[in-house]
């Protein structure tokens, strides 16, 4: 009896494994019937497991990117590239100064394989008024 390549996802270990292989096989530019079915199966096992495990979080977005920066030992430059938004913009972001932007929710969901609602949620963003006080203000979005 032949193995299973692909099997449901039961860890982190794993899930990274099916992460990296997805990238892969989208990025190689096959395009055969047997590619495509293999990025099919691997997209729904990897969307399974975020419907399991990041509606279940309590991580707020900009946790739950630094959680994935973490995860595949990327950089705040290594997110420039990525996102194609400047290195303050990326800063800002992981520091609660700024939001995401529609477009930076469509690039990190497509990037880390999720559904655009795991980075559009609402957090609280903190906006520096001057050098001693700061105030909290949430971020709502939707994405279009």
């Amino acid at each position: 009896m032949e193995t299973l390549k692909y099997k449901v996802i039961t860890s982190k270990t794993q899930y990274a494994a099916y992460c990296n292989t997805l990238e892969e096989l989208v990025f190689s530019g096959a395009k055969d019937r047997n590619t495509k079915d293999e990025i099919a199966l691997l997209t729904l096992l990897i969307e399974k497991w975020d419907a399991a495990h990041l509606s279940a979080t309590d991580l707020d977005p900009v946790q739950l990117l630094q959680s994935f920066m973490n995860d595949h030992h990327l950089k705040a430059k290594d997110m420039v590239e990525i996102l194609g938004i400047s290195k303050g913009y990326v800063s800002d972001i992981l520091h609660y100064k700024k939001g995401f932007s529609k477009e930076v929710i469509r690039k990190l969901a497509e990037y880390f394989k999720v559904s655009q609602e795991a980075f559009n949620r609402p957090y609280t963003l903190v906006v520096p008024v001057n050098s001693r006080k700061e105030i909290k203000k949430p971020v709502k979005r939707k994405v279009g």
